[in-house]
């Protein structure tokens, strides 16, 4: 018997699971290609940024700021954009665009984990309907049914659960996976965001220095 035609015995509850398949697979998909696209080197961005701060260049980080992909680059230009407004002014600014930037690197993580919680579920519920209708049949028969006709039903019956766990199992890994993905991202985040605040800060005494003397 070929794999089509045992999914085949697993009933119309193999539907959802397949739908459900095909959500995950193109969800990481998508997930894995955008933040591949982001990847930067931090380090180095946050050194260059704060150089051009140092000597003044604020145009030249602002261009490098939108050049630059990614979530870094993005709240560091959120917060160029305010470096001549009060403290409290640049760190709304920053943390608005850090905001925005956690929303776009968890779009689509929710429905991925409710898939890796739900697939199994799914594949019970199409076990345990299986199991009823063979031992419906079974009374149907007054009992009188051959072992090998109540084997049959079981194993069509388990098929559900076993292709909801193919794809429950793979989900939450990749779930999982993703999710420690975005919390370095946040993680990098938060610590160039620091950086930023304290370079602009340190500039904005200087100025102030320069135009007290």
């Amino acid at each position: 018997m070929s794999i089509s035609q045992i999914l085949i015995k697993g009933g119309i509850i193999m539907i959802p699971i397949a739908l459900c398949s095909v959500i995950a697979v193109t969800i990481l998909v998508e997930r894995m290609l955008a933040l591949r696209k982001i990847r930067i080197n931090t380090g180095n961005f946050v050194l260059k940024v704060k150089n051009l701060l140092l000597m003044n260049r604020v145009d030249e980080a602002l261009l490098m700021c939108r050049e630059t992909p990614g979530p870094i680059a993005a709240i560091t230009k959120a917060g160029l954009l305010k470096h001549k407004h009060p403290r409290e002014e640049i760190k709304d600014a920053i943390e608005g665009a850090a905001k925005a930037e956690v929303f776009h690197l968890e779009r689509n993580l929710g429905i991925l984990g409710t898939i890796a919680a739900i697939t199994p579920l799914i594949g019970f519920l199409g076990t345990v309907t299986g199991m009823i209708k063979a031992f419906m049949q079974v009374q149907s028969l007054g009992g009188q049914v051959d072992a090998s006709v109540l084997a049959g039903g079981i194993w069509e019956a388990l098929i559900t659960t076993a292709a909801g766990l193919a794809v429950g199992i793979p989900a939450l890994i990749f779930y999982n996976w993703l999710q420690a993905k975005v919390e370095f991202h946040v993680f990098e985040m938060q610590e160039s965001s620091n950086e930023l605040m304290d370079v602009l800060l340190d500039k904005e005494k200087k100025d102030e220095y320069r135009n007290h003397a």
